[in-house]
């Protein structure tokens, strides 16, 4: 049972990185004709990258946090 879990996450994870490469080629594409046309979208494009990239260390973060601040609650209880 564990080998065929640990199988089909390495087969997720290949599955995704694989979706996840087509789309950079596609947003690559149209940033670059957008450019050359003199327009403003890769720019946007740029902006939305860095947000969607900030929002899970700010999640990741938000959980250390609290998984600190229960452990030095707990460390001082006991």
């Amino acid at each position: 049972m564990k080998i065929a879990k640990q199988i089909f996450l390495v087969s997720l994870f290949y599955g995704i990185s694989y979706v996840s490469n087509a789309q950079c080629a596609m947003c690559k594409a149209v940033a670059e004709s957008d450019l050359a046309g003199g327009g403003t979208a890769a720019q946007g494009i740029n902006e939305g990258i860095l947000y969607l990239m900030f929002i899970p260390y700010i999640l990741i973060g938000g959980v250390g946090y609290f998984i600190y601040k229960h452990y030095m609650k707990n460390k001082s209880g006991v």
